[in-house]
């Protein structure tokens, strides 16, 4: 497999929504490298969780705006979240990816 592929996704990203879309439409979440492609995200989550990918939405979020103890403000790093629609009757075990 492409080593490309082992770097798009960097984590699954668990929420109260990505939980809820996940029992209702086997949708799951995960952060990705920036500069990943919807491609790119679908074959490496074919290629790890041997499983058949739907769609594929992709997100790019805006990192949060923090106070600082000393009055300043920081930014955190702004990120990439997709969101991976299965197939009917496909289901990610996190736990056996290759």
């Amino acid at each position: 497999m492409n080593e490309r592929l082992y770097t798009v996704l960097l984590a699954p990203h668990f929420t109260e929504k990505v939980s809820l879309v996940g029992d209702e439409i086997n949708q799951y979440a995960f952060k990705v490298a920036p500069d990943s492609t919807k491609a790119e995200i679908k074959a490496a989550v074919e290629g790890l969780f041997k499983v058949e990918v739907q769609a594929v939405t992709t997100l790019n979020m805006k990192g949060k705006v923090k106070r600082t103890p000393k009055g300043g403000v920081s930014r955190k790093k702004n990120w990439k979240k997709a969101y991976v629609r299965l197939a009917p009757g496909n289901d990610l075990d996190f736990a056996t990816a290759e």
